[in-house]
């Protein structure tokens, strides 16, 4: 009986070792830099957005391809809502780092109230990256949306 105990006790910690992936200073400033570049959205704040992002950047969002100035025209400069407010939580499945590329996939749930209307969004989503004078920067963020009520 001891040694099942021990046995089960020792496949239960690799488990839980298993399941806590240990990141990296660079696969965290790339999950850092998706979430800044989200709190910069929710914030409508256009000018930190374009600094989380590449003067290229694709989007491909709803079956379409935006930019950043599309991005910034429909999420911000059409946001006029005064009541607005967007909570964004990040389930981040994989993040790998290629010296100046990464690409990180995640789910994101955004809680969104605008005009006294309560959403919740989930996308499944997948961002490539690219390190600019020593910044990580949003080159391409493709978005699947999952679930809207």
């Amino acid at each position: 009986m001891k040694k099942i105990t021990m046995v089960l006790l020792a496949l239960f910690v690799m488990f839980i070792l298993r399941a806590q992936q240990v990141l990296t200073k660079s696969q965290h400033a790339v999950q850092e830099t998706v979430i800044n570049a989200f709190a910069a959205l929710s914030n409508r704040d256009s000018v930190s957005l374009k600094g989380y992002c590449t003067d290229d950047i694709a989007l491909y969002e709803y079956g379409m391809v935006w930019n950043l100035d599309s991005l910034i025209t429909k999420a911000i400069v059409l946001n006029t809502a005064t009541d607005f407010r967007r909570i964004n939580t990040f389930d981040f499945i994989s993040t790998t780092v290629n010296k100046n590329t990464a690409w990180v996939t995640y789910n994101l749930q955004s809680e969104i109230v605008s005009n006294g209307q309560q959403r919740l969004l989930q996308w499944l989503e997948t961002v490539v990256l690219v390190r600019e004078r020593k910044r990580w920067k949003i080159q391409l963020l493709h978005s699947s949306l999952i679930k809207r009520n």
